[in-house]
């Protein structure tokens, strides 16, 4: 399960929210590009970022900042708050933004939801954020009467395939994700479900990852503490969570393999930086490492697949995987158990062939 740290963006600072509620508005951290900075040298592969401004106000406010703040960070960025029409929607994606969230939207024009997903597939997500079972709008600043399930109901059936689910009574608060309203959900839909509010401890994040959620995001507790990041990160630890059917993980690997049968990937130490080695992945050795949080590769020699460590125990334990812009080539960031060379060195780039005198 995917944990992702929150930056939610209130007159230009990272603040967090009670239960929606802009007067409780605490700035919990300084400059935003620095928060996320330091959320990726923990190994966070996504960021859940809010221009909670935006969401008031139905437009964008503040971004400059976010999309600052995209173009300094590695991390996949998902971004929701004031983004009410495909201009919105075009601008953000064609800037750095992995996928927007349509919240108010999905209630009041489902046809620009339709045409967005259409248009943009799975990098548009639908955010269901309810209070006592019923959807809210504008902000959580409104309630609208519409029954959650029934509404992710309709968001799965014009082809979104992910939703982020708060629970307002829970957010902010630190009293426990509403289990029983996620688990609901998830058995109600097939989408990927991401849940929003409530956590408070690493065992909260591991009831949801029990829960076969797709990801969940922390905001308060990470910043009081309450919940260490990477600790959380290696907890939930499968790397990918997979689609829930076949044809949508088909469709998920095939925009890495479209060029060819294999991509190569660079694997990294996640704690020094080091380049430790390249080998080549396939669908089925990319699947293997997604599902069991190992690196697979696929041996070009031997025409079989093949674990990093089976045999000497030098395993790789994977933290993050990244695509580049073009999709062909892979960064996987692991934590290894011993030398990555079987000449027993580090790593294999060991032959200098020239440096800067």
């Amino acid at each position: 399960m995917f944990v992702l740290p929150a930056i939610d963006i209130h007159q230009g600072q990272c603040v967090r929210l009670f239960q929606g509620d802009y007067a409780t508005a605490q700035v919990v951290a300084g400059d935003p590009v620095e928060t996320a900075r330091r959320f990726e040298s923990q190994g966070a592969a996504w960021l859940h970022m809010v221009d909670l401004d935006g969401a008031r106000e139905g437009r964008p406010v503040n971004r400059g900042l976010i999309l600052h703040t995209v173009e300094s960070v590695g991390m996949k960025v998902e971004l929701g708050g004031g983004i009410r029409d495909m201009e919105t929607v075009e601008d953000y994606l064609s800037h750095g933004v992995e996928r927007v969230i349509l919240g108010s939207a999905a209630l009041g024009d489902p046809d620009f939801v339709r045409r967005a997903v259409k248009r943009f597939g799975s990098r548009i997500a639908v955010g269901i954020d309810a209070r006592e079972g019923k959807a809210a709008a504008q902000g959580w600043t409104q309630d609208s009467g519409v029954d959650y399930i029934a509404l992710a109901r309709q968001m799965e059936g014009l082809g979104v395939q992910t939703i982020i689910c708060t629970d307002i009574g829970r957010d902010g608060a630190q009293t426990g994700p509403n289990l029983a309203m996620l688990r609901q959900l998830d058995q109600a839909v097939g989408c990927q479900i991401i849940a929003s509010g409530g956590v408070s401890s690493l065992e909260d994040l591991t009831a949801l990852r029990d829960l076969g959620l797709y990801g969940a995001i922390a905001g308060k507790a990470v910043y009081a503490g309450a919940v260490d990041l990477e600790e959380a990160l290696i907890a939930c630890r499968l790397l990918r969570p997979m689609p829930k059917t076949e044809q949508a993980l088909c469709q998920e690997l095939d925009r890495y393999f479209r060029k060819g049968e294999l991509i190569p990937a660079v694997v990294q130490d996640a704690a020094t930086g080091q380049a430790l080695m390249l080998a080549y992945m396939n669908r089925q050795s990319l699947r293997r490492t997604l599902e069991t949080g190992y690196t697979w590769f696929y041996s070009r020699s031997r025409e079989a697949l093949w674990m990093k460590g089976e045999t000497s125990g030098n395993t790789q334990r994977v933290v993050s995987i990244a695509a580049d812009c073009d999709d062909d080539t892979l960064l996987v960031r692991v934590t290894p158990a011993g030398p990555a060379c079987h000449t027993g060195r580090q790593a294999c780039f060991y032959k200098n062939i020239w440096e800067e005198p």
